[in-house]
């Protein structure tokens, strides 16, 4: 087994303010030089770097002092060969993959997004997570997964805390000012070169306060804090680390961390980040990953799948980014993106407007539960991409993905029965969010089609979901492998996600039971990576018969 590791160097978190270098007097002239001696140039000593880089680690550990006590992270040793990794390819070699490599990339400051309590006392505020177990929170300022400038922004809003006594927030009585904070960081910055960017990265700000909504006697609290955060951090000063800052309002005693209610209080409105090949804005109600540099990479590996002028469905489409950037790199003729939260429209919309000039597809954007119906969305598409939250697929779109597998010679009649069923749909809240809340028309006719897909994408946001969706979806028929598989299992310290794909096809229910593994190819292989939480992408051709 080959295993080559990569590392990126963690920069050290800088200081608020510039340390001042030391500089010791220059020496008192000398005389002039007789004429046969010529003047020696003058040596200047060279001033320190304000923010010199920590040395690598000595082993493949985390070596975080909040490791014991923090719930965040989940690895602590032996990073260069996660435990998840031996468990990954058990797994898949139960379907013949048998060839495995494993590569290794940013271990130390890889998170740049980041919910985090706000507990204690205006006198000694506690910003973290939750011990394991428990509801007590656990101070993390120096976590080595965050984003070096997160964790400056972090001590920065205890100071706002201690100086303007903000209360944080009480679980048992209800009470207090600052319930949690939301730090998202931003790489995009045209200005300077791109290998500047991501240590040069600025910080969204979202302050959950606790109050219904901006009237409210602490609201002028909550605008201090806001302006304090701005004063010492934005443009105006030496380290210029906040990108704006936000205000969510909420008052439920449950363990929903936003209200519905958003406010924008100083700084830039958008959040732009270049990802997957594209432009994308997020709001700070939008969900985005924590990883973004993984992110964009499993994007990357994902487009490989989709052929070009494919027609998608993205279920649990978000604000849309992986649909757009299909659109945008795979020449699609319709994307049609399908999200529950109506908080991710906007930012889906301003993505559409920076799609490139030469994108030519029928583009919507659908709010609606993927659950509900699902075969609606499936009928037409060539590709379906399933990115569903933590707890995995909902059943009725387990059932939906099932359905569309039949033998070849019932493939037309199910097509139709399909077609018929979403006729004669009633419910008013189905025929509502099935009308696009954002359609974009292509320049060219592209005609409509009634086909059932051939491919499945699916990422999962964990590795135990994916076992159980990956079983649930083809546990009533037989898969054939076609052609080669490859699976890219992404791993960090924190979480895990996986990139897979399998290329199959399905067999007729008139053929015997056949055993997977005598079906499958020598030479296939499986990829493992690092970098991002599991994010397992099971990509399969051919899906429909």
């Amino acid at each position: 087994m080959n295993i080559s590791l990569s590392f990126t160097r963690f920069l050290r978190t800088p200081t608020l303010t510039p340390p001042r270098a030391s500089i010791s007097p220059l020496p008192t002239r000398r005389p002039p030089p007789s004429p046969r001696r010529q003047k020696p140039p003058p040596r200047r000593r060279r001033l320190p770097p304000p923010n010199p880089p920590l040395p690598l680690p000595s082993s493949c550990s985390l070596e975080c002092p909040h490791f014991e006590s923090c719930s965040g992270c989940t690895h602590e040793v032996n990073l260069q060969r996660p435990e998840i990794v031996d468990e990954a390819e058990a797994f898949f070699k139960g379907f013949g993959v048998d060839d495995f490599s494993f590569h290794s990339g940013k271990l130390l400051g890889w998170r740049c997004r980041a919910k985090l309590a706000v507990r204690g006392s205006s006198a000694d505020p506690v910003v973290g997570l939750y011990q394991e177990g428990t509801h007590n929170v656990v101070d993390i300022p120096d976590c080595k997964a965050h984003h070096p400038n997160i964790n400056v922004v972090i001590e920065l809003l205890k100071q706002g805390i201690v100086e303007l006594n903000v209360e944080p927030y009480d679980e048992d009585a209800g009470t207090g000012e600052l319930r949690y904070v939301q730090m998202a960081v931003t790489t995009y910055n045209t200005s300077i070169p791109q290998s500047e960017r991501y240590k040069n990265g600025k910080v969204q700000v979202t302050l959950v306060w606790n109050s219904r909504t901006e009237i409210s006697p602490s609201f002028q609290k909550l605008e201090a804090l806001a302006n304090f955060l701005w004063k010492n951090c934005g443009p105006k000063c030496d380290f210029h680390l906040i990108h704006s800052v936000w205000a969510n309002f909420q008052i439920s005693t449950d363990n929903v961390i936003f209200g519905n209610r958003w406010k924008h209080l100083v700084g830039n409105k958008e959040f732009w980040e270049h990802i997957g090949g594209i432009d994308a804005s997020l709001d700070p109600s939008s969900f985005g990953q924590a990883n973004t540099r993984a992110f964009d990479s499993m994007l990357h590996k994902l487009q490989k799948y989709v052929p070009y002028g494919s027609s998608v469905a993205d279920l649990y489409g978000g604000s849309g980014i992986i649909g757009l950037s299909l659109a945008a790199t795979r020449k699609c003729r319709f994307v049609k993106c399908i999200e529950v939260n109506k908080e991710s429209k906007p930012s889906f919309e301003r993505t559409l407007s920076r799609l490139p000039n030469y994108v030519d597809c029928n583009i919507s954007w659908h709010h609606a539960d993927a659950s509900d119906a699902p075969l609606f969305w499936l009928l037409g598409s060539d590709v379906v991409v399933v990115d569903p939250p933590r707890k995995g697929l909902d059943e009725s779109v387990i059932l939906a993905l099932q359905s569309t597998v039949p033998p070849k010679h019932h493939h037309a009649a199910i097509s139709f029965s399909i077609v018929s069923s979403n006729k004669d749909e009633k419910r008013p809240w189905i025929l509502r969010a099935r009308e696009a809340s954002v359609h974009v028309k292509s320049k060219t006719v592209f005609e409509e089609s009634h086909s059932l897909p051939q491919t499945l994408i699916y990422i999962s946001c964990g590795w135990d979901s994916f076992k159980e969706g990956y079983e649930s979806i083809g546990q009533e028929k037989q898969v054939c492998q076609e052609e080669e598989e490859e699976t890219v299992i992404i791993v960090d310290a924190m979480e895990t996600q996986v990139l897979g794909s399998m290329k199959s096809i399905w067999g007729s229910k008139s053929l015997p039971c056949q055993s997977v593994r005598s079906l499958d190819k020598p030479n296939q292989r499986l990829t493992v990576e690092d970098g991002c939480h599991l994010m397992l992408i099971y990509a399969r051709r051919n899906f429909g018969p």
